[in-house]
């Protein structure tokens, strides 16, 4: 075979999201706001004695960091969607942001809990009205930054980066137009941005903590009731565990090849075996946000080859590197 028959056939292996660069952009517009909001809200409650303002501005640091984190990963993602190096590409490398992301507001919760308890076993004197206006705001900020980043973990369906010419032995970059999508069950979650998604959960957890730092406040103020300070603040502690541990399992799942979608599974084990064919190994994961890999193993008694059975699961456009291996049996 000459070279330039073979160069028609090789393709790359970039997976990023169809939506990576931009949400590149809004991250470091997020950054520099919760920034300076982080700033103001430690700073604030230091001065004034509330713990509740302290734990919300605790955890916009690490809201910035994570994002930092997060800007970082899309950064080093698109420098490298090239580099050979990365078997499967760097598609992978958003949802390893998204587990570090989490782990560290699994540390921050653990640490507000602990200085919220402190505080109601020797609490102080809290200036109420100077602590108040500071949370105001920083819920305002929080509100700000989660409309900046809404619902683009959802909504970014397309494939971005996509693959070259269609590979001719065992390897394909399959991409029919005519969509099959199955919006239910699993579709939604292979096309998410977990890098985006970890910001996203971050201004989240931000505002039902900023939320309940201006209850505990207006409660400590209005009803002289000093203790609901700190216990907001645990409540707030356990908001922001709720959602670390839903971001572990969500990114945890990606880096280990969990199945993503086992309804789409069972549809394209069906499509291979319509035909009286089986199925004798089949492997289903996520290469990036929009993008599938998969193997499958074919027994066939019949005298199909490997592209037969690539076409027909060239419906199926979220596949972007499949693998087909064909086993003859005895008629």
């Amino acid at each position: 075979m000459s070279a330039q028959s073979i160069d028609a056939f090789r393709h790359e292996h970039v997976f990023l999201g169809a939506q990576h660069d931009r949400n590149a952009r809004k991250t470091w517009w997020v950054i520099g706001i919760c920034g300076a909001m982080m700033a103001a809200e430690i700073g604030g409650g230091t001065l004034f004695h509330s713990m509740a303002l302290v734990a919300d501005g605790l955890h916009m640091s690490t809201h910035a960091g994570a994002l930092l984190i997060a800007a970082v990963a899309y950064s080093y993602a698109r420098r490298h969607a090239r580099d050979e190096r990365f078997t499967f590409g760097v598609g992978k490398l958003g949802d390893l942001g998204a587990f570090s992301s989490a782990l560290v507001l699994a540390l921050i919760a653990a640490l507000i809990a602990f200085e919220c308890v402190q505080r109601l076993l020797h609490p102080v004197r809290i200036a109420f009205n100077e602590a108040i206006p500071i949370a105001a705001l920083g819920l305002a900020v929080n509100l700000t930054t989660a409309w900046l980043l809404r619902d683009d973990h959802d909504h970014a369906h397309g494939h971005g980066d996509h693959h070259g010419p269609a590979d001719t032995h065992d390897h394909a970059h399959d991409h029919d137009h005519d969509h099959d999508h199955d919006h239910a069950h699993g579709h939604h979650d292979h096309h998410r941005d977990l890098n985006l998604r970890a910001a996203y959960v971050h201004v989240l957890a931000d505002a039902a903590v900023s939320v309940l730092a201006v209850i505990g406040l207006v409660a400590g103020r209005q009803l002289g009731w000093t203790f609901m300070d700190p216990v907001m603040g645990i409540v707030g502690a356990l908001v922001i565990a709720n959602w670390s541990f839903g971001l572990l399992r969500a990114a945890g799942a990606v880096l280990l090849d969990m199945n993503p979608d086992a309804r789409l599974a069972d549809r394209l084990r069906h499509a291979v075996e319509v035909e009286g064919d089986a199925v004798a190994d089949l492997h289903l994961w996520r290469l990036g946000p929009g993008h599938l890999g998969a193997i499958v193993a074919v027994a066939t008694a019949s005298g199909r080859d490997a592209a037969f059975y690539r076409a027909r699961l060239a419906k199926f456009a979220d596949l972007s590197h499949v693998t087909v291996e064909v086993t003859r049996l005895a008629s």
